[in-house]
């Protein structure tokens, strides 16, 4: 079985695959000593790492040189947060994508918000979008594409239309040859059961503090927990309390 077929079996809608997300080779190795099964990157950590903001703030050859170091750095199958693939244009789409898998990752998040803009692409603009990172990926890799509805719209907000939107364009994705369902920011069970039961892809389901436990929302019918760029901010935490201490003494 080659990375991209373990990696795709690993999502099992009810028995979700756990990431728990890296930034650098470094961090990594101490997820996969930590017993993770697959390495995923989070881009807003990864770009807080290089002192630079999120929505492709680094340059997309630093994006590239990580994630080569990280794929060298351990066994596991690795999936990089690649944002919006660093194009709008299908064709340079298509060129980064290829870019992406000569590092030797067998996955990544491709999303469907407007990088430097407002809003979302349209559901046909952004599934033109996926087929174009899929002619540049190959058969195999797997495509994570996520939509912004929710993440772009307050939680009190979050209804069945919401729903309906998200579900449209999985659909949509699935048909461009997308792998994968990515919803971050939905929390609410109810809504996230229905989106897993009509989504022809396995989601992917972003944990953050406060949010519904893994065994909720496996329950809901979840085949990938993301943790998003929360670990690097636990991590820069503990730096911080701990240099605070030092100093002070």
């Amino acid at each position: 079985m080659t990375k991209f077929e373990s990696f795709a079996a690993l999502h099992v809608p009810g028995k979700p695959l756990i990431l728990f997300n890296v930034w650098d080779a470094g961090s990594a190795k101490v997820a996969e000593r930590a017993g993770a099964k697959a390495i995923a990157t989070g881009s807003a950590s990864v770009a807080t790492a290089h002192g630079v903001d999120d929505a492709e703030g680094l340059p997309i050859v630093l994006a590239l040189a990580n994630a080569e170091r990280i794929v060298a750095a351990v066994e596991l199958p690795v999936t990089i947060d690649f944002e919006g693939g660093y194009a709008t244009d299908e064709e340079a789409l298509a060129g980064n994508m290829a870019a992406l898998v000569a590092t030797g990752a067998v996955g990544c998040n491709f999303e469907d918000q407007v990088i430097g803009g407002e809003g979302m692409h349209a559901v046909a603009v952004q599934a033109g979008r996926v087929a174009a990172a899929r002619r540049g990926a190959g058969p195999d890799f797997f495509l994570n594409a996520r939509t912004d509805i929710f993440l772009q719209a307050k939680p009190d907000t979050h209804d069945q239309a919401k729903a309906d939107a998200a579900i449209e364009r999985a659909h949509a994705y699935a048909e461009a040859g997308a792998s994968g369902f990515f919803v971050p920011g939905l929390a609410d069970l109810d809504l996230l059961a229905k989106v897993c039961a009509a989504s022809p892809l396995p989601v992917n389901f972003m944990a953050f503090p406060g949010a519904p436990s893994a065994e909720a929302v496996a329950a809901a019918g979840v085949a990938r927990i993301s943790h998003g760029p929360f670990p690097h901010m636990l991590a820069l935490k503990a730096f911080e309390d701990a240099a605070r201490t030092a100093f002070a003494e």
